[in-house]
C-alpha cells in the first residue's frame, strides 16, 4: 500500500468526512479601496469565520518556495505546497539558480539546441513563452540571459514569439516591456547576428491554453509563431498601438495575434532544422503547445506542418509523462504528499472543480504527479467549464460543483474531499471588479450548502485559498498608497495576484475538544496538509510543517 499514516489515539473520530475547500484567489486585502473580498456579501463565510476558529495564512514568496517575498503566490506552488505539507524551491527559483551558476548551460539540452544550429546556417533559435517579468510562468530576464549566452555561443539568428502578459503584471503594460527589449535585441545584432521578435499576442487568446480547455487557443499560437500566419504588422509595438487604438481598454493578455513582416514576408517563420525553447517554467500552460511540437499523432487541431526542430521546455512540465522529451532545468522532486499518504493509510478521496483548476486539485495537489495513487481509493471529477470570458458568466461551475459534493457528502463514500471554486481567481484576473463580486458571491451561497451538508453528516469544512488575487483589484501607489487612476477617471484595475494573507476556518462542528480554539498564527499554506490529517485522526508526518491546530493538552 505504500507509505501510511499513524493513528492518533486521542482523537475522536468525526462520523463524516473532512472537506477542504480552495477558494481559489480569496485573500485579505491590504486596501479598502479595490478589494472586491471585502465588497462582496459573504456571509456564509464570514459567519463561519466570526463563529469558528480561524486563522491567516502565507501564500506568498518563501512561504510556497519563491525566490523572494516580492513574488506573488500562484496557484502551481499553492496547490503543491497545501497537497505536500512542505516548502520547496519552485520553478522560478530553480530556473533563477542554473542561470547564476552556469549549470543550465553546461547542460546537454542546451548544447543541443545551439550546436543544432551552428552546424546549419541559416537556422534560427525561437523562444516562444510569456513576456514579462511576473514571475508566476515566465521572467523575462530568464529569456534575455539565454539569449546573450546564445550570442556567446555564436548563434546568429534569434527569433522571439512574444506573448503578452497584462494579468501577473499592469493590465496595459505591454510597451513597458516590448521597448527596452527592442532596444536590447537591437544590440545585440549587427556583425551577422539578427536578433527580432518575430510574433505574439495575448496569453489568454492564443498558445497559452490549459487542461485542454480550449484548443483553437493553441492553434491560434501555432499558426502565428510556426505559420507566420496572421494580421502583418512592421514590429510588435506597432501591433500593440493598432489594436489599443482599435480598442483603448483592451487588456494585454486579449489581444490578437501579431506577425512580423519585412519586405512582404513573416521574419519568424519555424522552419526545419531550428531550434525552440519555450522558456515558461509553469507546466501548466506549457503542455498544449509543447505536445503540438512533439506529439506524432497530434489531432487537436490541423498542424498544417509540423517543422523538425529541436525542441525543449525550461522545465519538465510532466514528470510522470515525461513532457517534453527535453528540458533546461530539473523541476524540484516533490514526495511523500497528502494524497499519497491518505492512499496508503486506506482512505477514500474524492478531488473535484471544474476544467480551469481540475489539474490544480489533482496534478499540482498531488505534487506534479499525473495518475491517482490507488484507482480503487480515489475518485477525480472534472466538471466542464464553459468557454466564454469569465466576467459573462462569474459565478462560473460553482452550483454544479456544489451538487456533485453534496451528492458525495450524502453518499458517505468518501472521508476526505478536496475542491476548487476558482471564481476569486479566474474572475479576478479579469479586472471587471463588478464581475468579481458576482463570483464571489455565488461562490458564498454554495458555501452556504456546504455547510449545512457538512453539519449533517457530523463532518469537518476547512475554508482556505491557494493565493490572493479577488483582495487587490486596483492598482495602488507604491508610496502613498493610493489608487491609481487612468486617463478616464476611472482606476487602474489589478489583474494579477496579491502577496495578501488568505483564510483557514474550521468549521467542526463535531468539535470534542481535542485542540484548542485559538489557532496557530505565522504559519503558511504548507500547515494545511497537517490540518487535513489531524483532522481524519492520523499523525501528521514527520517533516511536515505544524498544523494549525494546537493539542488542548
Amino acid at each position: 500500500m505504500g507509505i501510511s499514516l499513524v493513528k492518533n489515539t486521542a482523537w475522536h473520530a468525526r462520523r463524516g468526512p473532512v472537506v477542504l475547500v480552495i477558494m481559489d484567489g480569496v485573500g485579505y486585502g491590504k486596501y479598502k479601496e479595490g478589494d472586491a473580498v471585502a465588497s462582496a456579501d459573504l456571509r456564509h463565510f464570514r459567519g463561519m469565520e466570526s463563529a469558528y476558529p480561524s486563522t491567516r495564512l502565507k501564500a506568498h514568496g518563501k512561504a510556497v518556495g519563491l525566490p523572494s517575498d516580492d513574488d506573488m503566490g500562484n496557484s502551481e506552488v499553492g496547490h503543491n505546497a497545501i497537497g505536500c505539507g512542505r516548502v520547496f524551491a519552485q520553478g522560478a527559483k530553480l530556473v533563477s539558480a542554473s542561470i547564476e551558476t552556469g549549470a543550465m548551460f553546461s547542460g546537454a539540452t542546451w548544447k543541443k539546441l545551439v550546436s543544432n544550429l551552428c552546424a546549419a546556417d541559416g537556422k534560427a533559435l525561437h523562444f516562444i513563452g510569456l513576456f514579462s517579468d511576473g514571475n508566476v510562468h515566465s521572467h523575462i530576464d530568464h529569456l534575455k540571459a539565454m539569449i546573450a549566452r546564445a550570442k556567446a555561443d555564436g548563434v546568429r539568428t534569434i527569433r522571439v514569439h512574444a506573448l503578452l502578459d497584462g494579468r501577473d503584471v499592469g493590465e496595459q503594460s505591454a510597451l513597458e516591456y516590448l521597448e527596452p527589449f527592442e532596444a536590447y535585441l537591437a544590440g545585440l545584432s549587427g556583425d551577422g547576428f539578427d536578433y527580432r521578435i518575430a510574433s505574439g499576442g495575448g496569453r489568454q487568446y492564443m498558445t497559452m491554453d490549459r487542461y485542454g480547455a480550449d484548443w483553437s487557443m493553441v492553434e491560434r499560437g501555432w499558426k502565428a509563431h510556426v505559420l507566420g500566419l496572421g494580421a502583418r504588422f512592421d514590429s510588435a509595438e506597432a501591433a500593440v498601438q493598432h489594436y489599443r487604438a482599435e480598442k483603448p481598454s483592451l487588456i494585454d493578455q486579449d489581444m490578437h495575434e501579431f506577425v512580423i513582416e519585412e519586405n512582404g514576408k513573416a521574419i519568424g517563420t519555424i522552419e526545419d532544422g531550428d531550434s525552440v525553447v519555450y522558456f515558461n517554467f509553469r507546466g501548466d500552460r506549457a503542455l498544449e503547445i509543447t505536445a503540438a511540437f512533439e506529439d506524432e499523432n497530434f489531432d487537436h487541431f490541423d498542424r498544417v506542418r509540423r517543422p523538425r526542430v529541436v525542441y525543449a521546455g525550461m522545465m519538465e512540465y510532466d514528470g510522470d509523462l515525461h513532457v517534453p522529451s527535453s528540458y533546461l532545468v530539473t523541476p524540484p522532486a516533490i514526495d511523500r504528499t497528502m494524497g499519497e499518504y491518505l492512499a496508503g493509510s486506506g482512505v477514500p478521496m474524492l478531488a473535484i472543480s471544474e476544467t480551469q483548476k481540475f489539474g490544480h486539485v489533482t496534478y499540482f495537489f498531488n505534487g506534479n504527479r499525473q495518475g491517482k495513487f490507488d484507482d480503487k481509493l480515489e475518485d477525480y471529477v472534472e466538471v466542464k467549464s464553459d468557454l466564454v470570458p469569465f466576467e459573462q458568466r462569474p459565478w462560473m461551475k460553482t452550483a454544479e460543483i456544489t451538487d456533485k459534493v453534496l451528492a458525495a457528502i450524502e453518499g458517505g463514500k468518501y472521508r476526505f474531499i478536496r475542491l476548487n471554486y476558482p471564481n476569486g481567481d479566474m474572475v479576478g484576473h479579469t479586472g471587471v471588479y463588478q464581475a468579481v463580486v458576482c463570483g464571489l458571491e455565488a461562490m458564498d451561497l454554495q458555501l452556504g450548502r456546504l455547510k449545512l451538508a457538512v453539519q449533517k453528516a457530523g463532518g469537518v469544512l476547512i475554508l482556505t485559498a491557494d493565493h490572493g488575487n479577488s483582495d487587490d483589484m486596483y492598482e495602488h501607489d507604491k508610496k502613498s498608497g493610493s489608487v491609481t487612476i487612468k486617463a478616464d477617471g476611472e482606476p487602474r484595475s489589478k489583474t494579477s495576484h496579491s502577496l495578501n494573507p488568505v483564510p483557514c476556518v474550521i468549521y467542526d462542528p463535531a468539535y470534542m475538544g481535542e485542540y484548542k480554539p485559538e489557532l496557530r498564527e505565522g504559519l503558511g499554506i504548507s500547515s494545511l496538509a497537517a490540518t487535513c490529517v489531524e483532522m481524519l485522526g492520523f499523525k501528521a508526518p514527520e517533516g511536515y510543517d505544524p498544523s494549525v491546530l494546537e493539542p488542548a493538552t
